[in-house]
């Protein structure tokens, strides 16, 4: 793999430090930037200030005697300033630059930072007989930016899918399937008919729970008896709930651009970890009052119950069998989870005992958290009914696309583009955030076709799409050239695989996201500047390059944040 040129500056400089100018033993983290006036050069980096205190000198000597030493390939001038050094790189580096993206064309950016590493991203996990809610919405989202950005960076990346289809919500469903058994729709009635009778079903059965000591009892038992498999009607109506479930997911994740590898169900699961939780008690798990517990407090964390007083395997059990039926399907380096950050404390114990269970898994597993999707009217509950569906969120998305093209073109879209747009503000409203952080969603900002947006970012590539379908009609052809007038666009350009790497090491993609904004910002800045197709100027031809090399950044930047790119809008 070729480094990056900001790596290769980090590289040059630390090498020249530790083993020329004054032989330390490690270099503090050095820091490449751009400068906030390109007439000081391309990059800038801050070695003097981070020298300044191991060396105890001034920050500006420091940058004096390492410039002295300092020669790198396609770099024309090297400038000490201060603390910085400043770095202007050769034209014909500029030129390669474009070159390069225009040959890579759908290959630029990608690396072989995950080579021969095979990776299992788990993501989405809804519930059946439950409502496919905004917050599957956002994991969903995230989980397939992460396993696009992984597979770009040379990973072998498995997509997988964890779905509760038993335990006490099933139990509460199917309670109130049964009750309601004369209002069933047939099998005529359309998909959203027999999933909103399920989540319909599922929240009267959920308040009868915390209301009635009978209904609590009855719920109990179809609990035990769905995992039994004992009662005939019951296995009847959980079967026809959980295949309309199922269904309807499917559904969805083809709306989202979503493939699955791999579905694991906690009905699979739930019989592997009681018997590894079994095996190992008395040892790594412990009787407790009727149950059995991990005790996570001698590790620094909490007690957790495993097998709860019924008898019955907890979701942590059920945890633990789906490492192990993973693990059977995929021998992964890592396995990857991408879950809400309140679930980092629970985690930190299923994990830990995952791993004193089967050592094999020790330092595979890792949790990926987010924060919060959140409306206006604040956080969501299934349980009384005022659940947000993600079907809800994306309708709404895609009237309001419909809408805005009618208003722009004065005719409606293809569903296809519409889909395309709605599905693109809703995901890049997620993942422009930094993971951890809860998130506001604003359907009128998220569907701005000027703001920083999916919908924008999806115009800018429409933009250098319609630029270059001119100027293959005129047969006028890309050659890359230097102007200062694009010192922008390639300096961004140039820093795209080192953002996909970043992001892929940092499991950001925020990073790649904020980036996009960055570089539609400059080439439609650009673009209004500059006339792109002239015949009668030199610079078209340049002009075109760009715009081709703008055209593959964001398309392969929407790519692995799981975003399409429309040709037209």
């Amino acid at each position: 793999m070729k480094h990056t040129i900001s790596k290769a500056l980090k590289q040059k400089i630390s090498a020249l430090i530790k083993d020329g100018v004054w032989d330390l033993p490690e270099v503090p983290r050095l820091q490449v930037e751009r400068p906030k006036d390109f007439s000081h050069g391309d990059y800038t980096v801050n070695v003097g200030f981070v020298l300044a205190k191991p060396l105890s000198m001034s920050p500006a000597e420091i940058t004096t005697k390492v410039v002295q030493d300092l020669i790198i390939d396609g770099i024309d001038e090297i400038v000490s300033v201060g603390g910085y050094i400043n770095f202007t790189l050769s034209q014909q580096k500029k030129v390669s630059i474009i070159e390069d993206v225009l040959t890579k064309a759908q290959d630029y950016g990608k690396s072989d930072t995950y080579a021969g590493k095979k990776i299992m991203v788990e993501y989405t996990d809804p519930n059946p007989f439950k409502v496919f809610h905004i917050g599957h919405l956002m994991t969903n989202t995230i989980g397939e930016s992460l396993a696009g950005i992984l597979e770009f960076s040379g990973a072998q990346v498995i997509r997988a899918n964890y779905q509760g289809d038993v335990g006490r919500h099933v139990a509460m469903a199917v309670w109130g399937m049964d009750k309601n058994s004369v209002n069933m729709p047939d099998e005529k009635a359309s998909l959203d008919e027999k999933t909103q009778f399920l989540g319909q079903c599922y929240v009267e059965g959920s308040k009868a729970f915390e209301k009635s000591e009978t209904a609590k009892q009855e719920i109990i038992a179809i609990n035990k008896a769905i995992y039994e498999k004992s009662d005939e009607n019951l296995n009847t109506l959980y079967t026809i709930g959980r295949a309309w479930s199922l269904e309807k997911f499917e559904q969805i994740y083809k709306l989202l651009g979503t493939k699955f590898d791999e579905y694991f169900f906690e009905s699979e699961t739930w019989k592997v970890g009681m018997d590894i939780v079994t095996r190992n008690t008395p040892g790594i798990f412990e009787e407790s009052q009727g149950a059995v517990i991990f005790d996570g407090e001698k590790f620094d964390l909490h007690k957790r119950v495993f097998i709860n007083s019924q008898g019955l395997t907890t979701y942590e059990a059920k945890d633990v069998g789906l490492a192990h039926c993973k693990k059977k399907r995929h021998d992964c380096d890592t396995y990857l989870t991408v879950t809400a950050v309140e679930q980092n404390l629970y985690f930190g114990v299923v994990f830990k005992a995952i791993e004193l269970a089967e050592p094999y898994f020790a330092g595979r597993l890792q949790n990926v958290a987010h924060g919060l999707l959140q409306l206006k009217s604040g956080k969501m509950s299934s349980r009384t009914g005022k659940v947000i569906s993600g079907t809800d969120l994306i309708e709404q998305a895609q009237q309001i696309a419909q809408d805005k093209i009618s208003q722009k073109n004065g005719s409606d879209a293809s569903d296809e583009i519409v889909d395309m747009i709605a599905v693109a503000g809703i995901k890049f409203n997620i993942l422009k955030q930094a993971l951890g952080k809860n998130i506001v969603y604003d359907p009128s900002e998220a569907l701005s076709f000027e703001g920083d947006s999916g919908p924008y970012l999806q115009y800018t590539y429409v933009r250098t799409h319609s630029v270059l379908a001119k100027a293959k009609k005129l047969d006028l052809s890309a050659k890359a050239a230097h102007s200062k007038q694009n010192e922008e666009l390639v300096y961004l350009i140039s820093l795209f695989p080192e953002i996909i790497t970043r992001s892929a090491e940092q499991k950001a993609p925020h990073l790649i996201a904020n980036y996009l904004l960055d570089v539609a910002h400059a080439y439609n800045a650009f673009y209004a500047k500059h006339k792109i197709i002239d015949k009668h100027s030199r610079q078209t031809y340049s002009r075109i390059a760009l715009t081709q090399a703008v055209n593959h950044v964001m398309r392969n930047g929407l790519y692995v944040l799981g975003i399409k790119a429309p040709q037209t809008m």
